[in-house]
């Protein structure tokens, strides 16, 4: 992955542009704003991960801009890396009904709108619901007894129509990293990791997330030897396309 920062532009969305066309643009203005496999993920217990579950705050030593002030909700650490979600990005909010067209789902009396935010720099093409977890199919991973995340598009549906999770988050793209770097960038002082909760992963004051998690208490993990603030893109889940979205 890049680490030298986005260029500087602006995006300027028509009224008769495409949501896929619309959600590309806001999440190149939003990195711009800052610079200034397998068919499913193997079943984990829940108390496997060390940081899955918790959120991961960017600190005033993060030299990568796409992580300035980044709060990201940790799906999965082990040894052979760490995956997470963005929590504090929105790059758009958009009809429910495009969206579902847009990755193939039945859009009968669907309305209302989604806010869609940007998961992180990795194959941000691709999607992924963040959600309390009362809600599963097949295909969600349960990472807490109370947060989920599913990547099979019914969930869309589940929600238009009422029968989803009580609480929510959708993201284009995630973070990842690989075996030892995100210990490395912990111990070199780019991150703390905080405990979570319901308001600062689901809420909606996106703008007021950082600080609220950053005064939370600090949870120290061992480190590596070598430090990265690149995030790596090896941890890879069966995130779905949504087609245009590249």
């Amino acid at each position: 992955m890049r680490r030298d920062p986005p260029e500087p532009r602006r995006a300027r969305v028509g009224a008769r542009a495409t949501v896929a066309a619309a959600l590309f643009l806001a999440v190149a203005a939003a990195g711009a704003a800052r610079a200034a496999g397998p068919s499913r993920l193997p079943e984990r217990a829940a108390g496997s991960a060390r940081l899955a579950g918790q959120l991961l705050v960017a600190t005033s030593e993060m030299g990568d801009p796409r992580f300035f002030h980044a709060v990201i909700y940790m799906i999965e650490h082990d040894a052979s890396g760490a995956m997470g979600l963005l929590v504090n990005r929105p790059v758009a909010t958009v009809p429910l009904a495009r969206l579902l067209a847009d990755v193939g789902a039945d859009t009968a009396g669907v309305s209302g709108t989604i806010r869609v935010r940007l998961g992180g720099p990795v194959e941000v093409s691709r999607g992924a619901v963040l959600h309390t977890a009362e809600y599963a199919t097949k295909e969600t991973l349960r990472v807490t007894s109370l947060v989920s995340v599913t990547w099979e598009p019914e969930i869309l549906r589940a929600i238009a129509g009422g029968s989803g999770p009580r609480r929510s988050l959708f993201a284009l793209g995630y973070a990842g990293w690989g075996p030892g770097q995100l210990e490395a960038e912990i111990t070199a002082g780019a991150w703390i990791a905080v405990p979570a909760d319901e308001e600062l992963v689901f809420g909606d004051d996106d703008e007021e997330k950082w600080e609220q998690a950053i005064s939370k208490r600090l949870i120290e993990l061992p480190g590596a030897e070598t430090p990265s603030l690149q995030g790596g893109e090896e941890r890879r889940p069966p995130w779905y396309t949504v087609p245009g979205w590249s």
